[in-house]
């Protein structure tokens, strides 16, 4: 069954573990989320990142708590962004995944009249570096290709990617004036992963289990120094 799955405000470690402990529960299905957080901005920050760098990037920015993501890429500030992610089995490569759901939802934005376009330029290795000038690298400062750009040639959507085996975490921020509170923006990432698969999605809220797994996942992994301190 593939399933919207609603689950309470969490915060930004819960968030993480939440996600991770989808892909155990649900690796053969389809499983879409819309974060909702506790109170306050919160920063994720990517797996290969390290986090001498990432502390010397948030010195001049208020930022929140912050969690090592599952998934790679860079810097992603929360704060009216809107947060989501969707599990699913696939063997298709990342920047297929990327191209394919970033367009999709570009579709959707664009029935809206939001002018913008998928980012499709080819670029040097460096470009998707964790770190620049020892600073870890922020996801929103430069697009990278299949990023979704507004008109102004600003990005507004970024994803990551980790495999577990035959299933697939996307980690997706959508920032754009509104996103948060606006629905049509959350209809529209709901129809492209519609589209993407060809799919209807169910309502669900998240058993009691399934967030207690998650809480003391946080605890033990997401909110821990060994965790966050990895590199």
């Amino acid at each position: 069954m593939n399933l919207i799955l609603s689950a309470p405000a969490l915060n930004v470690f819960e968030q993480m573990a939440l996600d991770e402990e989808i892909v155990r529960a649900r690796p053969d299905a389809l499983t879409l989320r819309f974060y909702r957080w506790t109170d306050g901005p919160a920063v994720t920050f990517g797996y290969a990142q390290f986090i001498s760098e990432v502390r010397r990037a948030l010195q001049t920015r208020a930022a929140g708590p912050y969690a090592r993501r599952p998934t790679g890429g860079g810097l992603v500030f929360h704060g009216e962004d809107l947060t989501f992610s969707f599990v699913f089995p696939s063997r298709e490569r990342p920047a297929d995944i990327y191209k394919k759901f970033h367009s999709l939802v570009h579709a959707e934005l664009a029935h809206l009249g939001e002018k913008g376009r998928v980012f499709d330029a080819k670029l040097p290795a460096g470009a998707y570096a964790p770190s620049v000038g020892h600073t870890a690298s922020a996801c929103f400062s430069n697009p990278v290709e299949n990023d979704l750009l507004a008109e102004n040639g600003e990005k507004i959507l970024g994803g990551a990617l980790r495999r577990f085996g035959s299933a697939v975490l996307y980690q997706g921020s959508l920032q754009t004036p509104g996103a948060r509170t606006n629905p049509v923006y959350k209809n529209a990432v709901i129809a492209a992963v519609r589209n993407y698969f060809a799919a209807d999605l169910r309502p669900q809220g998240a058993d009691g289990e399934l967030l207690e797994r998650a809480r003391r996942l946080a605890r033990e992994r997401y909110a821990s120094a060994a965790w966050t301190e990895k590199f």
